[in-house]
């Protein structure tokens, strides 16, 4: 680094011992470190800034952008994802995620993403990437599927119109999916033999549809299974974010949904999945506006198809606290179905950890041993655990020129700096089952726990 350099970061450091919580002076030296090649430091730096500034995302995409030169990709993504939620989201964030997809191998959804930064800010076209995404400069092209993509995009005649949400053609199935067999066989039961026998159901007066709700702790796979069902049964898929139904406006909410559903009516057999369902769903006692309650209201209406047949409609939602949903949503004909997705038992991680290390260099891992070592892990820790020590081997790999394979020892060092992360929410869940409990509904959880 120059002596300028140097200089520049030891007046900012100087600064900072004067003003501690100067956000913006915080984040200057956390992108002077970065532009200096110091990316541990700014990683630092910009962790520091969001944690006294939760809300900015300046920050947040400047973290991004350190993980993504240190090939940290997931982190990267994770921290991507989390700020194209937020309505303040630059699009930067766009065009930063589409490079996260690209090197994910994910080009159809990266091609997606670049459009949409684009769009939004036209100054951040970028010919190289686009040529990498295979996107040329007509517009028309832009949607095309991608060799090797989790998913195709959906032909021009299905493409949704303004306003709707991306349909999607699912790649995977349940193969991809390690363990859950009692929840994949609840989804047999209920969506998927429902449209492979459809005679069989319809001389038990059983039609195809009706609704999945899916609850447990964060990280377990329950959007991963989702996807995994619709291309279990080649159906299209619509993930429905809160983003894509609420509005400021009155009466766009509520306006969002029914478009929603009949977007998937008009593309059976469609599988309509709708994450972190409470938002959407919250209990009307609760809710102090009225209007909160007209769309709690309309999403009912919805799923008993009072505006149209939900014939061949799937409707799976998941949500992390079912307690906080209208209990009207539990009658039949609506999410009649409540399935618990506890953390994987050790014949499922067993499984998720050989799926994860999936065209991965590896050399004999024992994956039994790994699994007896990560009691309570969640898929999402498992995918963390995995992270950890790829990278760890890819510094090496960068450092040393050669590529070495990842060993049990190296996944044995990544379990002790990963932690469960699913014991809070058992510990705010068990309340619930032993206290608010008088349907049933909670006692897998307190199974789980063996409390029952």
């Amino acid at each position: 680094m120059s002596t300028g350099g140097e200089e520049t970061i030891r007046s900012l450091r100087e600064a900072l011992k004067h003003s501690p919580d100067n956000v913006p002076l915080r984040e200057h030296l956390a992108s002077t470190l970065a532009s200096y090649g110091h990316l541990e430091e700014a990683e630092r730096e910009y962790r520091d800034t969001i944690a006294r500034a939760p809300n900015a995302p300046g920050p947040k995409l400047g973290l991004a952008k350190v993980y993504f030169q240190q090939n940290k990709t997931s982190q990267a993504a994770v921290v991507l994802e989390g700020l194209m939620k937020s309505q303040t989201a630059p699009a930067a964030a766009r065009l930063l995620y589409a490079r996260v997809l690209l090197r994910s191998g994910d080009a159809d959804r990266a091609a997606h993403h670049y459009r949409a930064a684009v769009e939004a800010d036209a100054s951040l076209a970028d010919p190289a990437l686009a040529a990498e995404l295979g996107l040329g400069g007509e517009k028309t092209d832009w949607d095309a599927g991608a060799p090797g993509a989790p998913f195709e995009r959906v032909p021009a005649q299905d493409t949704p119109a303004k306003g709707h949400v991306e349909l999607e053609r699912p790649q995977i199935d349940f193969s991809s999916v390690g363990g859950m067999d009692g929840v994949k066989e609840e989804i047999n039961l209920k969506i998927i033999y429902p449209l492979q026998k459809p005679e069989l159901f319809k001389a038990y007066g059983k039609s195809v549809g009706g609704g999945i709700l899916l609850y447990g702790p964060p990280g377990c796979g329950k959007t991963h299974l989702a996807r995994a069902t619709a291309g279990q049964v080649k159906a299209r898929f619509i993930a429905v974010g809160i983003s894509d139904v609420l509005n400021m406006w009155l009466g766009e909410s509520e306006r969002n949904l029914h478009e929603i559903f009949e977007q998937a009516r008009a593309n059976t057999p469609c599988v309509l999945f709708f994450d972190e369902v409470d938002a959407l769903g919250a209990s009307r006692t609760d809710l102090r506006h009225s209007a909160g309650r007209q769309l709690v209201n309309q999403f009912l209406s919805e799923l008993d198809g009072v505006s149209g047949s939900n014939e061949g409609v799937l409707v799976l939602a998941a949500t992390n606290a079912p307690w906080h949903m209208d209990s009207a949503f539990r009658r039949p004909g609506r999410f009649d179905r409540i399935i618990f997705v506890p953390p994987p038992d050790e014949p499922a991680r067993e499984a998720i950890l050989k799926i994860m290390l999936t065209g991965k260099p590896t050399d004999m891992i024992d994956t039994r041993q790994i699994a007896a070592k990560t009691e309570g892990f969640s898929g999402a820790d498992l995918r963390a655990l995995v992270d950890h020590a790829v990278e760890a081997k890819l510094r090496h790999a960068l450092s040393a020129g050669t590529i070495e394979p990842v060993r049990t020892k190296d996944l044995l060092g990544a379990v002790k700096q990963v932690k469960p992360t699913a014991r809070e929410w058992f510990s705010s869940a068990k309340n619930h089952a032993l206290y608010a409990n008088q349907s049933g509904i909670y006692d897998p959880v307190l199974e789980h726990l063996k409390m029952k």
